[in-house]
């Protein structure tokens, strides 16, 4: 591991292609590979559902990115989280965000507790709260910080602190954040997720996931052994997007970080805004908590407009620079109603705007939003 992430996003998991002297690695699109006279495989490759020399590399790219052991590359963020559901046993129990992305909680609700797992949707900002609802039989805790919308922060450490009391295993959604401005392995956490489709790949051209393991665990032999047998994989050309995509990560973050706090302030100070969440303002309630095991507060941010819903939509048609489309992490800013396309009854108010900033200039982005906003 290189002491500056500039250089591991960029070097690790890389090798000059020994056949040809390529500096770019070439997408291994093969199947199946040669074995050697004595049946075994010696270059570490037998079928691609098993293993790939491209996913290989973003696995390698992505443990030293997270400063863990091993990683496992996935077809989508919603597959690495099945996975780990699925390596779980009918009798486990799960500690969950009430705050999370609604197709995880989806997932959770209507097949993993008929399928025999039990969980509970509590605040991750409430440590007491935590406390009160852990069990016995609890065997994951699951935090996504910052979380998606409401961009609220948990304690990753004193989470893991109250999971160890009974045993439990701790997965953090690192997707918001990325390796660029949290650590959850250092702070304890067993698992770090992402949604690659996000920031890693960056360009809004490319789905997948990951989970990157802080050391060798009975529940990481699991997952692993259903990555390569249900063969939920990503293809060799995805992986090899996704490490080109790397390697301009912590430049793209940090200034989508750095342009996102000033569109937060602007917003914030805004006549039509009633609501500004992100972990970046002073009053944001996480934010000093943020400070602490973060190095920079994220391009995500949401938003409530006064008026309601169809007010907050209106304002939403009403941009021309930022784009109204589902996701986040890409080089183009986008915005959306997040409550009209979650599940019913969800908790996201109705007039919220979730804002994902891209590498457009910040007072662009803050003249587009003045004139939705006031045009509202």
């Amino acid at each position: 591991m290189n002491k500056h992430q500039e250089t591991t996003s960029v070097h690790a998991g890389h090798e000059i292609d020994p056949a040809t002297g390529a500096l770019s690695a070439p997408i291994h699109l093969s199947t199946t590979f040669e074995r050697h006279p004595t049946g075994d495989y010696p270059l570490g490759f037998q079928y691609s559902r098993l293993e790939n020399p491209n996913r290989a590399a973003l696995e390698d790219k992505m443990a030293a990115l997270e400063f863990g052991t091993q990683a496992a590359a996935f077809a989508s963020g919603s597959a690495a989280a099945m996975t780990v559901f699925q390596a779980l046993r009918p009798g486990d129990h799960l500690l969950l965000p009430n705050d999370m992305y609604f197709g995880i909680r989806k997932l959770i609700r209507e097949v993993f507790i008929p399928w025999g797992l039990e969980a509970a949707f509590v605040d991750m900002t409430d440590l007491d709260g935590i406390q009160n609802r852990v069990q016995t039989n609890t065997t994951l805790i699951l935090v996504e910080t910052p979380s998606n919308p409401l961009l609220k922060v948990t304690d990753i450490h004193a989470v893991v602190e109250i999971a160890r009391q009974v045993g439990a295993w701790v997965l953090c959604d690192n997707t918001v954040a990325t390796p660029v401005l949290q650590h959850p392995l250092p702070l304890g956490a067993d698992l770090s997720l992402h949604a690659t489709t996000k920031y890693l790949g960056g360009h809004s051209d490319v789905l997948g996931g990951v989970l990157v393991a802080r050391q060798e665990s009975e529940l990481w032999e699991r997952i692993r052994f259903l990555q390569q047998n249900g063969g939920a994989v990503p293809s060799p050309f995805e992986c090899w997007l996704t490490v080109r995509g790397i390697h301009t990560l912590p430049y793209r973050v940090r200034t989508q970080a750095n342009n996102a706090l000033r569109v937060a302030r602007f917003l914030k100070d805004h006549p039509q805004v009633e609501r500004v969440y992100y972990p970046g303002l002073e009053d944001h309630p996480g934010h000093q908590v943020a400070a602490g095991q973060m190095t920079g507060f994220g391009g995500l941010l949401s938003f409530q407009v006064k008026g309601g819903q169809s007010r907050a939509m209106h304002a939403a048609a009403e941009l021309r620079l930022i784009t109204q489309a589902t996701s986040f992490g890409g080089t183009n800013s986008l915005i959306e109603h997040r409550a009209s396309i979650e599940e019913p009854g969800t908790t996201t108010p109705e007039n919220l705007l979730r804002l994902s900033i891209g590498l457009e200039h910040p007072n662009d982005l803050i003249d587009d939003l003045n004139q939705a906003l006031n045009g509202s």
